[in-house]
């Protein structure tokens, strides 16, 4: 599994304290009623009517808001006027159906963020720690609400945009986000004394992210979900291995899980490791997203254009586009606990180093692997690897593998599928089979078109259709 190093956690917590510490340093331009009809993170009643605020930065170009210091409440509207810095936000409360809404400034472009931090306080461009029913990003278009992070040596430990200490019931749309470490970082770590922080006593609920464009981050694109299977409340440290390497004496506890998250019609380019990376959580779809050159640091730990990771539970990855990156196209950790279920359906992946997609899942997680498009992979197309405890047939239907094997070797037959450590799978069968083809040339395709199959072609029903 991905995970940031406990440095780079424990600068964003410090950095948020002394942030928050200054109290609400807002600037405030002007206030005016407004109604707002917000698209919902959660259900709930009817929004209701609010005010604008036009909020400017200070004299070093930063906006500090402490929610529990201001009067803002559901509905209203905390327009962003100028180029920042940074923004923090903490104790920010909105309510079902009618969240505080942080935005451009109408008929304005709103850029936060520092391209030349290299090191110290001010890690994130734009933070939330204990915020709850929010919906952040331009009023129309994307290209208005800009994150600019760290293009420096230690970027790496920049973070663009940031929701921390159980911040939930989040909407995120609409935003450009260019360089920096990570891009749209999302969990909570438990809190020694803090039961609320620790699973399964409590979750974050209700995450959308859409319509967002993210290139050039050092790191992941998204990071979304605590990858640590266990937390050290003795240490203060992750713990990434099995139970029965537990410290005697110490104090381990599991990080809660996000439930009802959605990732959707996003764009992730040109990153340094995965491109949308998930982890703990339960009830996750991801679609219609375009991942493309993600793994530029061209390590093998962090090589994933959609990640499916550990603790997850009950996911839909599917009409996603994801090509022409260093790592394997998709990857899944998911588990099968409770009879979760899990569908990889309708997506078109092609064109990478390593192994098309590539499953590794625990307590006999079954995934639906069905109407694919897998090609020109540098490895195999489809690998299922038993070897954490996903010893169950796997459901393997109606998909187009092409050409395999681009890095080298023969093209056999369990290139296009390769079972090992105990993986198995089931295949359908008549219309429900799957297609194995050597070539592109031989399948019959458009390969300026999405794949779409061309009269005549080998597809047939199989693999990826464009909606």
């Amino acid at each position: 599994m991905k995970h940031h190093t406990t440095s780079q956690q424990f600068m964003l917590l410090l950095v948020l304290v002394f942030v928050f510490t200054l109290g609400g340093c807002a600037k405030t331009e002007s206030a005016k009623p407004v109604e707002t009809t917000p698209d919902k993170p959660a259900t709930g009643t009817a929004p209701i009517a609010g005010k604008e605020y036009v909020l400017v930065p200070d004299a070093d170009g930063r906006l500090v808001i402490d929610g529990s210091k201001t009067s803002y409440k559901g509905g209203d509207v905390l327009s962003l006027k100028g180029t920042f810095s940074a923004v923090i936000f903490s104790n920010l409360n909105g309510t079902a159906g009618s969240p505080i809404i942080v935005r451009n400034a109408s008929g304005t472009v709103t850029k936060i963020g520092n391209p030349i931090w290299n090191g110290g306080a001010w890690s994130t461009a734009l933070g939330f720690a204990n915020c709850h029913y929010i919906k952040v990003g331009a009023d129309k278009n994307k290209s208005d609400f800009i994150l600019d992070g760290s293009t420096q040596a230690a970027r790496e430990a920049y973070f663009d945009i940031t929701l921390s200490n159980h911040s939930d019931n989040f909407e995120i749309s609409n935003i450009t986000i260019r360089n920096g470490g990570t891009g749209i970082w999302a969990k909570t770590d438990p809190v020694k004394g803090d039961k609320n922080t620790q699973y399964p006593n409590s979750q974050m609920e209700g995450l959308l992210i859409h319509d967002v464009d993210i290139s050039g981050t050092n790191n992941e694109a998204m990071y979304i979900g605590h990858t640590a299977l266990y937390w050290n409340l003795t240490a203060n440290v992750p713990y990434y291995g099995d139970p029965s390497g537990f410290t005697a004496g110490q104090e381990y506890v599991q990080p809660i899980k996000w439930h009802h998250v959605k990732i959707y019609n996003n764009s992730v380019s040109n990153g340094g490791a995965d491109g949308i990376q998930t982890a703990a959580i339960d009830q996750l779809e991801i679609y219609k997203n375009t991942v493309t050159s993600w793994g530029g640091q061209h390590n093998s730990a962090h090589n994933g254009g959609i990640l499916i990771g550990g603790r997850t539970t009950n996911t839909n990855v599917h009409d996603n586009y994801v090509h022409d990156g260093w790592g394997e196209l998709v990857q899944f950790y998911g588990s099968g606990e409770n009879g979760a279920t899990h569908i990889i359906y309708n997506n078109l992946l092609r064109d990478n180093q390593s192994d098309g997609v590539s499953l590794r899942g625990t307590d006999n997680a079954v995934v639906q692997i069905t109407n694919n498009t897998i090609a020109r992979v540098g490895g195999v197309c489809l690998r299922i690897n038993g070897y954490q405890g996903m010893a169950a047939p796997q459901v393997v239907k109606s998909n187009a593998f092409i050409q395999p094997r681009l890095s080298g070797g023969s093209i056999t037959y369990n290139s296009y599928v390769y079972t090992e450590n105990g993986g198995t799978y089931t295949e359908g069968t008549g219309a429900d089979g799957n297609t194995r083809i050597a070539s592109v040339d031989v399948a019959g395709i458009d390969v300026n078109n999405y794949y779409q199959p061309k009269s005549g072609s080998a597809l047939q029903s199989t693999g990826y259709r464009q909606n």
